[in-house]
C-alpha cells in the first residue's frame, strides 16, 4: 500500500474529530489524500461555506495529507452536494472560500528588512525558496528548503 484515500462527505463536520482521524492514521506513514470533500446541500449556503474552509483548513494544516479533492462539478441541473459556482460560473459562497483559500495558500514573493540583528522572520509551506539578499551595491543568492518536520528554520546568509 503506497497511501490513503478518505472520502469527505459532511453536513456539519467536526474539526476536532476530523484532526483525530488524521492524527491516527498519521500514525501509519503513509501518505493521505481528503477525496469528494463536500459540504451537504441540505445546509444553506453561507454555513456551507463555513463549514467547508473549516474542512479545507484541517486537511491542509495536517502533515500526513498530500493533497485535497473537491467533489463537485459544473451541471446543467445542479450539483450532487456542493457547487462552488452557479450555471453563469458566478461564485457560490462555497467558490468564495475556494478562491480565498487558494490565494492565502499560494507562495509568493515576500519582500522585508532586516532587525537591529541581521535577522529576518517569515512564514512559509514546504518547499524550495530562492532567497536574495542585498546590501548597498553587494548582493547574493541562496536556496532554502523546508522541509517536513522542521517547524523552525535558521539560515545564514554572508555577504
Amino acid at each position: 500500500m503506497s497511501g490513503i484515500g478518505i472520502e469527505g462527505h459532511f453536513t456539519i463536520p467536526n474539526p476536532p474529530l476530523i484532526r483525530a482521524v488524521l492524527d491516527k492514521l498519521g500514525t501509519l506513514g503513509l501518505p493521505i489524500w481528503f477525496t469528494e470533500v463536500d459540504i451537504s446541500h441540505k445546509i444553506d449556503k453561507e454555513s456551507q461555506a463555513v463549514y467547508l474552509e473549516q474542512v479545507l483548513r484541517e486537511g491542509f494544516s495536517h502533515p500526513a495529507v498530500r493533497g485535497i479533492m473537491l467533489w463537485t462539478a459544473l451541471h446543467p441541473q445542479g450539483c450532487y452536494q456542493m457547487c462552488l459556482t452557479d450555471n453563469n460560473f458566478q461564485n457560490h459562497p462555497a467558490g468564495d472560500v475556494v478562491d480565498r483559500l487558494l490565494k492565502e495558500w499560494q507562495t509568493r514573493e515576500v519582500d522585508g528588512k532586516t532587525d537591529e540583528f541581521g535577522a529576518f522572520s517569515f512564514n512559509g509551506f514546504l518547499g524550495e525558496y530562492r532567497i536574495t539578499v542585498g546590501y548597498g551595491n553587494r548582493s547574493t543568492s541562496a536556496t532554502l528548503s523546508l522541509c517536513q518536520g522542521e517547524e523552525t528554520r535558521h539560515f545564514n546568509i554572508q555577504l
